[in-house]
């Protein structure tokens, strides 16, 4: 029974460990992530999909909603680079980036392609319990009078590159550049193949 109890107990960590969250990005054309507000635990992955259009998945800071987190803090941060959907759509493939999430500090980020971030295009992952001010909502209302600097550019300086890493995320996509640091986020390539994706949401 003492044996049945902990195996049981292993096989629930290791599950748990292991979830996955998806997210769409671009779903039907909007300019959203769908949902925009999650809560993970240390261990569980998060999946941005590309439905549509070309995105980013950047870090940035809550005060400074549009930029890349590397301009602010000593945190590089992460960005998947800009993924265009239709290319892979063509060939029966979604774009997909993918992050594990190692700590239970709030991650804010952004798209950085035109004014999406200005106009409302941006999530939350594990929104501060503590602190009322910094809410999604907040943080999209700050993005509306944001200025977008996209990671690598000049404005940004050199920090932010793609698949770079944070204090709290590290992440790659279709790039086979990543790197790691501080308690990060580790990700997986993309694309995945439509039927993929499927699989994937019957593993939630």
């Amino acid at each position: 029974m003492q044996l049945t109890t902990l195996v049981l107990a292993a096989l629930t960590s290791l599950a748990s460990a292991q979830k996955t969250w998806v997210v769409a990005v671009a779903q039907n054309g909007s300019l959203t992530y769908s949902p925009n507000k999650l809560v993970a635990q240390p261990g569980e992955f998060v999946q941005f999909q590309f439905h549509a259009g070309n995105h980013t998945v950047t870090q940035s800071t809550f005060d400074q909603p549009c930029q890349p987190i590397a301009m602010h803090s000593n945190v590089t941060g992460f960005h998947s680079g800009f993924l265009p959907a239709a290319a892979s759509a063509s060939m029966g493939m979604l774009p997909t980036f993918t992050i594990e999430i190692n700590n239970t500090n709030p991650l804010w980020i952004y798209c950085a392609q035109g004014k999406h971030c200005e106009n409302g295009m941006v999530m939350v992952i594990n929104e501060p319990t503590t602190n009322a001010s910094r809410t999604l909502e907040n943080f999209k209302a700050l993005a509306a009078k944001g200025t977008t600097i996209v990671p690598g550019t000049s404005a940004a300086g050199e920090g932010g590159s793609t698949g770079s890493a944070s204090s709290s995320a590290t992440g790659s996509a279709a790039s086979p550049s990543s790197s790691t640091a501080g308690a990060g986020m580790l990700a997986a390539p993309g694309p995945i193949a439509l039927m993929a994706v499927a699989g994937v949401a019957m593993l939630l």
